[in-house]
């Protein structure tokens, strides 16, 4: 996970069930901002060892925001009811947050600290529960 230097790009967006969530709704904890999208393999697979962390986490102030590339509101939240998502699932209908983030590759991931700062970048798909993931983001939290 390198180091990333740059300022946080601004994350307004709807869910599926149409409520808004910005970054500054998160303050105060540590936040995996994910881009992913219903057909994409990696993303899919990534998406288990989010989930994986989120429980090591349970308790602990860090959340997960999915970010959905651009794809409908009924075929994301098909998705997410049968693959039983629990993370706040966000749609990205015309790829604002994926042009302001610089997203070019999915799944691509980014960990903000409690203060909001962008710390890490990840393009492609990583296991969230393996060592180096796991020992980065509990750091955060310190």
């Amino acid at each position: 996970m390198p180091w990333t230097e740059s300022a946080t790009p601004p994350l307004s967006l709807n869910d599926v069930a149409g409520r808004r969530h910005t970054l500054a709704d998160y303050r105060g904890s540590v936040v995996l901002v994910n881009f992913w999208a219903t057909w994409c393999e990696p993303c899919r697979e990534e998406m288990v060892t989010m989930r994986k962390l989120q429980e090591r986490l349970a308790g602990r102030p860090f959340v997960t925001l999915l970010v959905n590339y651009g794809e409908s509101r009924m075929r994301v939240g098909e998705f997410v009811e049968r693959e039983s998502i629990d993370f706040p699932v966000l749609l990205d209908p015309n790829h604002d947050a994926l042009r302001a983030w610089r997203v070019r590759v999915l799944p691509s991931s980014f960990l903000l600290d409690a203060d909001g700062r962008l710390r890490y970048s990840v393009i492609g798909e990583i296991d969230w529960t393996g060592a180096d993931a796991v020992n980065v983001v509990q750091g955060l939290l310190r």
